[in-house]
């Protein structure tokens, strides 16, 4: 079998044109028409939160400010076969959140016993804020004044103190 490569006069010439040789609308060395480099899109995977009490460590030292990263669906089905979840199916969100949750002030080992000794409504947060985040894919909300009508966004995640 002979192999010959078709080259066009446009390719020659570097106009970028389309080149019957070259199937899928790009060029024959690989890159789309034009010269152009693939647009690459970013996702954002952690989400930084502030509780709204904090965790009180073994010292007396509050911790506020955390990150939460995008749940896998490792995530959600590991917690199933733990003995905690299936004694008591509440225990699932702890366990969850023990594993999405990777940072709560200093503290970097973060794990459902951690988690188990955070404040009522610090868990209620935590919870609303997995929930957003993993299944609406965002933690921006429109809202608008109520006085005034204006309309404008706020990040949910209580990034800044008096936020959420």
């Amino acid at each position: 079998m002979r192999r010959t490569a078709a080259t066009s006069l446009s390719a020659v010439a570097g106009t970028g044109a389309p080149d019957a040789a070259a199937p899928g609308g790009h060029a024959q060395d690989g890159r789309p028409y034009g010269g152009a480099e693939p647009r690459r899109e970013t996702m954002r995977t952690e989400f930084a939160f502030e509780l709204p009490r904090g965790y009180v460590d073994e010292y007396g030292t509050v911790h506020r400010d955390g990150v939460m990263r995008l749940a896998t669906a490792r995530d959600e089905l590991v917690p199933l076969r733990d003995d905690r979840v299936r004694e008591n199916r509440a225990y699932l969100t702890v366990v969850l959140l023990g594993r999405v949750v990777t940072r709560i002030g200093t503290i970097t080992d973060v794990h459902p016993g951690l988690i188990e000794n955070f404040f009522a409504s610090d868990l209620a947060f935590l919870q609303d804020l997995y929930r957003r985040v993993n299944s609406e894919g965002q933690s921006r909300a429109a809202v608008a004044c109520p006085e005034c009508r204006h309309e404008f966004t706020v990040d949910l995640s209580g990034s800044r103190l008096g936020e959420s």
